[in-house]
């Protein structure tokens, strides 16, 4: 059986970095082992039209970002798509009255090879990655993840990349290790409402959840955690596999549905 994750994938140099949230992530993929695929949502590909990769080659490692260790730049995630698996996951939107288009020619973005270096560093598990809307509503990004819920039933694996909290503004640089009070209680608040599956409340998390204005001034990062509870909309079980702040605010959440 598969499995549909919410993970925060932090700054670039995770990719580089041994530090305790690597860590967890190391751990979380050697429990998963070696999936039929993973198919990733990613903050970093913003696009009106719902696009999923489409490609049997190795993908170009994308490095979207600036001002970084020229080591930081050598770094190749060398995995192989599936056009077979991509024509299902457009088949799947379709049922779901979603349109969605291949996209033949995209790389992985870092919001996709940071995590999955850590996760599958063999690069052996073929990728799918799929676009976000930062247009449509919390219930509507829901209902995409939901489209993907089949897929959960074969050993296929799920995940939204993005932040709970991705506000650089508010990153403090003397507490490295240490989260800012208003950061935690926003998480809780999520981590509470997502354990009782309250979606009604997730859905009006901005009227609702303290601080949430200051936490996700940027809706991309946020989002595909209403992807990925989507997908695992027929367990309806929410599992925090780990909690993990770095300057205060910047939120390294692993959420298993």
């Amino acid at each position: 059986m598969g499995a549909s994750y919410f993970i925060g994938h932090g700054s670039p140099m995770l990719a580089i970095q041994d530090i305790p949230y690597t860590q967890e992530l190391n751990k979380l993929g050697a429990s998963l082992g070696k999936p039929e695929a993973v198919v990733v949502f990613t903050a970093h590909w913003a696009a009106r039209e719902l696009s999923v990769t489409s490609t049997d080659a190795v993908y170009e490692t994308i490095y979207d970002f600036g001002g970084f260790p020229d080591e930081l730049y050598r770094v190749v995630y060398p995995a192989r798509g599936s056009k077979k698996l991509a024509d299902e996951v457009i088949g799947l939107f379709a049922a779901a009255g979603l349109a969605a288009r291949p996209e033949e020619k995209r790389g992985l973005d870092h919001g996709v090879w940071v995590l999955l270096r850590h996760l599958f560093p063999e690069a052996d598990v073929p990728v799918i990655a799929v676009s976000v809307n930062p247009l449509l509503p919390p219930e509507q990004q829901y209902k995409i993840g939901q489209a993907l819920a089949p897929l959960l039933e074969r050993n296929i694996v799920v995940i939204g990349s993005g932040a709970t909290i991705h506000n650089f503004r508010e990153m403090n640089f003397h507490a490295e290790n240490r989260a800012d009070d208003w950061a935690k209680e926003f998480d809780d608040w999520l981590i509470e409402h997502m354990q009782s599956w309250d979606t009604a409340s997730l859905f009006g998390y901005k009227q609702l959840a303290p601080h949430a204005v200051r936490a996700t001034p940027d809706y991309e990062h946020f989002l595909p955690l209403f992807l990925a509870m989507g997908a695992g909309d027929a367990r309806r079980r929410m599992e925090l596999l780990t909690q993990i702040y770095l300057y205060g605010s910047l939120s390294h959440l692993i959420v298993k549905f």
